[in-house]
């Protein structure tokens, strides 16, 4: 048996051993509330698990593991991480649903679990060995961005010099995860390069973490070319609760969250937009020890200026509940809403991953 056979034989036999959900069935008669990335950590207890759920938190795209390792230890990282997370949802069966397609949001709406996809915020667990992506879907990852920050096999990233774009190999990597219907994400990648991508891909990609360039200069920004761009071929942008890609302000700063918000609708449509927080859940203090945990995972991104990433009023687990209530604000024809709350991300995830 080889390596790969046995990884996803040890993956299967996970699966099977998992307890059932409850056997509870709730009604779902709220809107669909869909997260294009966020956090869920392995020390979110049931409580901060259930406010997410009662902000109206239904389903989360999360990122796996550290998306700054090469080569063979990202492999290796990317492998244990799914690992991993499959034992902590059999672990609590009660709280998470993993989701493999997309008819598994509804189970965990009806079961009044959390729906977990799985990121890889890289494309560096690949290799070049295009079966890697054949694996990992096979493993139950249902997408993986092109680039995080800087150069790759695939690609450049917003941090990289120059402006190189999509590569030869990463032409064929779209391939290959449009074969395996895989979503691509093209956060973190530099505007040649999700240019390339969302122009070689044969179906809608995402975008699941940005702002708008035009709303507030940032190099994680997305620009209004290639936001058209990605909103004709079908394409999702979740705006993303992190402060520094939003604005200067410390203070007063939701405001400009909604601002990037109706840029991004005005610009792409109402049917591209979605929300991607790139948030904690947990309600963050700025302490000593939250810095140093802070500096531990960033490494050479983190810069003391930037902090704190969060905004007040969406600092903690029912952020949703604000989210909701501003969007609704904004003044869009009925049933807008709900498109960049939850569905449009559902359409998405129907048209690539099934």
């Amino acid at each position: 048996m080889d390596r790969r056979q046995f990884i996803l034989s040890g993956a299967a036999l996970s699966a099977a051993m998992a307890v059932a959900p409850g056997t509870a069935a709730r009604a779902t008669a709220r809107p669909l509330t869909f997260d294009a990335m966020g956090e869920v950590r392995f020390e979110y207890d049931a409580a901060l698990i259930g406010q997410m759920r009662a902000s109206g938190l239904d389903a989360i795209t999360v990122t796996l593991c550290d998306p700054k390792t090469y080569e063979g230890q990202a492999y290796d990282e990317a492998v244990q991480a799914v690992l991993d997370h499959d034992a902590h949802i059999a672990k609590h069966p009660e709280l998470f649903l993993k989701a493999t397609k997309t008819s598994d949001i509804d189970l965990a709406r009806k079961n009044g679990q959390l729906a977990l996809f799985y990121l890889f915020q890289n494309s560096t667990q690949f290799g070049r060995d295009l079966d890697n992506v054949d694996l990992f879907r096979k493993l139950g990852v249902t997408s993986a961005q092109i680039t995080y920050n800087d150069q790759n096999w695939a690609g450049a990233g917003c941090k990289e010099l120059g402006a190189n774009g999509l590569t030869h190999f990463g032409r064929d990597l779209v391939g290959r995860m449009n074969e395996q219907r895989m979503l691509i994400d093209l956060s973190h990648s530099n505007m040649q390069t999700m240019a390339d991508t969302i122009t070689a891909s044969k179906v809608p990609v995402i975008v699941s973490h940005t702002a708008c360039m035009a709303v507030h200069s940032n190099v994680r920004n997305t620009t209004d070319a290639n936001l058209r761009l990605l909103a004709d071929k079908g394409g999702v942008a979740g705006i993303c609760q992190m402060r520094p890609f939003l604005t200067t302000k410390r203070d007063d700063a939701l405001p400009e969250y909604f601002r990037h918000i109706d840029h991004a609708v005005k610009v792409m449509g109402a049917d591209h937009v979605a929300i991607g927080s790139d948030r904690d859940h947990r309600v963050v203090e700025m302490t000593d020890a939250y810095v140093a945990e802070l500096k531990a995972e960033e490494g050479a991104n983190f810069n003391a200026d930037d902090w704190p990433l969060f905004i007040n009023e969406l600092n903690g687990p029912r952020r949703m509940e604000v989210v909701w209530d501003g969007v609704r604000k904004l003044g869009y024809p009925s049933g807008t809403a709900e498109k960049i709350m939850g569905t449009n991300l559902r359409r998405i995830y129907q048209d690539v991953i099934g």
